[in-house]
């Protein structure tokens, strides 16, 4: 019997993208669990959304999140209301600077 391979490590770095992109040395725990609390706030809070996937990047001071989501227009909202309240939400969350980018997929 042979021995298995993930199908998404497998592909990571050919076909898909890292979901968390940042370089951090001693404190990687705290960010890995921030990350995981920030993917399921948005599954919780925009569950409506068809949401796809969430890529996190993050800078010195700053957060940004990218949505794929397949209904873009329930995530931004009526002017951009809905994104700039969901930013706000994650800036108290995080204590961090939050961009967020929606696309569409």
């Amino acid at each position: 019997m042979g021995q298995k391979t993930h199908p998404y490590g497998f592909r990571l770095g050919i076909v898909k993208q890292w979901r968390s992109r940042y370089f951090a040395r001693h404190n990687f725990p705290e960010l890995l669990k921030e990350d995981e609390l920030i993917r399921k706030y948005l599954k919780t809070r925009l569950s409506h959304a068809a949401i796809a996937d969430v890529h996190i990047e993050r800078k010195p001071g700053k957060v940004t999140v990218t949505v794929h989501t397949g209904r873009p227009g329930v995530v931004i909202g009526k002017r951009g209301a809905e994104v700039d309240k969901l930013r706000d939400e994650l800036a108290q969350l995080t204590g961090k600077e939050v961009g967020i980018n929606v696309e569409e997929i």
